[in-house]
């Protein structure tokens, strides 16, 4: 049932190279979340994009990069410890949105023009649960990061990626080297109501 795996779904920090399941699966599964994933009016405007090896391993230190030209030496050691974690894992993925796409959206339906980046953003982040719960049924562990105004425009130029495309979040996995931490929830009658 699909409760189940949504359940399995957790954030995993520590992660590493090896892997429970070969690339094909991830890859397989990556395309079919793309082409199944609903998006407003049919839009289908992701990019995904999934950096493996040395491109891996540049993304994150990029971000380390960035990163160290706008916090205190204090602030980077923690910074920096949670980038090995991350760049500890066999690959990233990275989920964009074609602003293209949504422009047109804009322009063709009027009436809306204001959700479209909503709801663009939304669809996004349908995509990325879907992966990453996949993900995580396989056996991988996966964690959700969003360095998308520090990276962006280095991250297009490296490998080439269109300027209409907009970061929107990072997703590094790998095999499961510890257990997810525990996870608490509000109560239920504070967030489920029924009239």
């Amino acid at each position: 049932m699909i409760i189940d795996s949504i359940k399995k779904r957790r954030s995993f920090y520590s992660i590493g190279k090896e892997m429970p399941v070969g690339m094909d699966k991830v890859e397989e599964i990556i395309k079919e979340a793309i082409l199944y994933t609903p998006s407003p009016f049919n839009s289908q405007s992701a990019r995904v994009v999934l950096l493996k090896g040395e491109n891996h391993t540049a993304f994150w230190e990029m971000v380390r990069s960035a990163i160290k030209k706008i916090v205190s030496e204090a602030a980077f050691k923690s910074s920096s410890e949670k980038i090995d974690s991350f760049s500890a894992g066999y690959a990233t993925i990275l989920f964009f949105e074609d602003r293209s796409v949504v422009k047109s959206l804009q322009n063709s339906f009027p009436l809306y023009k204001d959700n479209f980046p909503v709801w663009s953003e939304q669809s996004s982040g349908m995509l990325q649960f879907v992966i990453w719960t996949a993900l995580c049924e396989q056996g991988l562990g996966a964690s959700l990061q969003h360095y998308n105004e520090l990276v962006e425009k280095d991250v297009k130029e490296k490998w080439n990626l269109s300027p209409d495309w907009k970061l929107i979040a990072q997703m590094p996995f790998g095999g499961r080297t510890a257990e997810a931490g525990d996870k608490d929830f509000k109560p239920i009658e504070e967030r489920f109501f029924v009239f």
